[in-house]
């Protein structure tokens, strides 16, 4: 246990330091802050866009739900990753080229000022409800680790996440993604290629799993399992392609970056959707008590097995360096209510209505670093209510709040791009009808009643919890979404008062963003910083090689500290001699 403590305390070493070197480049303004100023490269922008789908929750309620049910569990990362085809081809760029700073600024322009104020109001609480549940996830996985009550453990992981987002924005968030992103690869590299050898093989698990693999156990209508896959990818190309999350892109420095970032993204969510599951797809053949080797956890003991396995059978200093990974993981997520939500409070609220459009850009990045605290402490008060919610697992929680609480809201936000002649009432009216829908599917038209129209009537509990997901996102997608199209029958456009912003604004969706004069110093800067960082982290990978093990997981971390190193070694070469130097002072930012 030494020596996961020490892997921890140099990982979070690491972290302050990409806090403090990137400060600089997040207090010229206010817009450096909060999306980096639209400079960064694209492998940032990706970095940034896939860990944002990836927290502690992929290792724990995710891990959870691959243990006891198999394949199923790709269902929401083949979503993702149909999601991210989508963004290359028209959502990312669009994004962009959108030229503003913050999700509700383009909000306004697209939907006007009523909008901004409304969708402010709703996005703030929803992503601090999200949030709550990615940083309870991690307490979860924490408090199995060092054998503590989980809610002193998500106080401090909290306090620590806020402490890091708060120093350098945008800037050090991504930085933090990129970097977390190579640890995660490398990682779960090393724990599949552990858990296939230990299990004999691919084979070996599509054999031998329990209840089968690809359906699983308790399974007694194979075409919920279908229909879960396709509903999945329904929800999730609407939860990453819409104008909340559209954030992700927003730091790009051009239209180009902004596709790559996508690509990147989706490569990544390729490369780690089977890998992954591998551990805990073997630890069901190998173990198949995992899920109990952790009582006090009660409902959500199953969250567990990702520690099951790496306690098990890998090498000594890999659960410590697994945590530190998904301490700084969870950044990505708690950026949501933190980074994202100050940028929203400050731009379409504290400015433009306490301040009436007088704040200067010093006083908005002031207040954005306030409005960070104030989120950050409302995110770990939600994961400690989270937490006494104790029947419900970590995947069915999250999935109830992203389908009922965040399904209505992103149905405007993601058809308002592409539907353009709607009436200004739109986009809150169907939000309101979408949290009705809600409300009647929860409470009125609940799976078990619905399932028996269909005949259903002897469904499992997992099939149960299957249909209920299947029953709202099909209920938004029929009558919520059926009901924003059918508000164009309302548009009329001669009594359209805010037809020249809308004009203007789908005419900038639809122009390139091209990359400005200065730019090649922030992009020399990024390789360098990143590459210096990144190379530091293969040298502290290296001393995990006195750690007593067995030859082979010494010979394990040795790879991956070589890995590690070769790539920052890389970067930092492609950054070549210097040119010109960062602006000393705060410079117009051409969006």
């Amino acid at each position: 246990m030494v020596y996961d403590y020490l892997v921890i305390a140099g990982y979070f070493a690491l972290m302050v330091a990409i806090s403090l070197l990137f400060k600089k480049m997040a207090s010229n303004s206010a817009s450096d802050y909060f999306r980096g100023g639209g400079k960064m490269l694209w492998w940032m922008v990706g970095a940034t866009a896939f860990m944002t789908q990836f927290s502690a929750w992929t290792f724990t309620g995710a891990a959870g739900k691959a243990f006891t049910d198999g394949f199923a569990i790709m269902g929401v990362f083949i979503g993702n990753m149909v999601a991210y085809v989508a963004a290359y081809f028209y959502f990312a760029p669009r994004f962009r080229q959108m030229r503003v700073d913050t999700p509700t600024e383009g909000v306004r322009r697209r939907f006007g000022h009523g909008n901004e104020q409304f969708f402010t109001w709703v996005i703030i609480p929803l992503s601090v409800i999200n949030a709550g549940v990615w940083l309870n996830g991690l307490g979860v996985f924490a408090s199995a680790v060092f054998d503590s009550p989980i809610v002193p453990t998500i106080w401090v992981t909290g306090i620590v996440v806020l402490a890091i987002s708060l120093l350098s924005g945008a800037w050090g968030v991504v930085a933090s993604d990129f970097i977390q992103t190579l640890v995660v690869a490398v990682i779960s590299v090393a724990c599949a290629a552990t858990a296939l050898f230990v299990v004999g093989g691919p084979f070996e698990i599509i054999d031998r799993f329990p209840g089968g693999f690809v359906s699983g156990p308790d399974l007694n209508y194979p075409l919920l399992l279908v229909g879960s896959f396709l509903f999945y990818i329904v929800k999730q190309l609407q939860s990453i392609n819409n104008m909340q999350e559209s954030y992700r892109f927003l730091n790009a420095k051009d239209s180009l970056n902004a596709r790559k970032a996508a690509v990147m993204a989706l490569v990544m969510m390729m490369f780690g959707a089977v890998i992954w599951f591998i551990p805990p797809w073997a630890t069901a053949i190998m173990n198949p008590e995992a899920a109990t080797a952790y009582p006090q956890l009660g409902a959500k003991a199953s969250d567990a097995v990702y520690l099951v396995f790496a306690r098990t059978y890998m090498p000594a200093g890999t659960v410590g360096l697994l945590m530190a990974g998904l301490f700084a993981a969870t950044m990505s997520s708690m950026d949501s209510a933190l980074n994202r939500n100050s940028g929203i409070f400050t731009r379409s609220f504290y400015g433009p209505i306490l301040r009436k459009g007088q704040a200067t850009d010093k006083e908005q990045l002031f207040a954005g670093q306030i409005a960070c605290v104030v989120n950050g402490v409302l995110v770990i008060g939600m994961a400690q209510f989270f937490n006494s919610m104790k029947t419900l697992s970590l995947f069915d929680l999250m999935m109830q709040v992203a389908t009922l609480l965040q399904s209505p809201i992103l149905v405007p936000l993601f058809a308002g791009i592409f539907i353009r002649k709607t009436p200004k009432w739109a986009p809150w009216t169907t939000v309101i009808f979408g949290l009705f829908v809600s409300y009647l599917v929860a409470n009125i038209f609940t799976a078990d009643i619905v399932a028996g129209w269909f005949g259903m009537t002897d469904l499992t509990a997992r099939e149960l919890g299957d249909f209920k997901i299947i029953e709202t996102i099909a209920a938004h997608l029929i009558f919520t979404l059926g009901f924003f199209c059918l508000t164009t029958l309302f548009y009329n456009e001669a009594k359209d008062t805010n037809i020249e912003a809308t004009t203007e604004f789908f005419r900038d969706v639809d122009t390139p963003v091209i990359a400005g004069e200065g730019q090649s110093a922030y992009d020399r800067a990024q390789r360098l910083k990143l590459g210096t960082l990144v190379m530091y982290m293969g040298l502290g990978l290296v001393l995990m090689v006195l750690i007593p093990n067995p030859v082979w997981g010494r010979a394990l971390f040795a790879v991956c500290a070589a890995a590690i190193f070769a790539i920052g070694y890389g970067m930092k070469k492609s950054a070549g001699p210097r040119t010109d130097d960062l602006p000393a002072e705060p410079q117009p930012v051409k969006l």
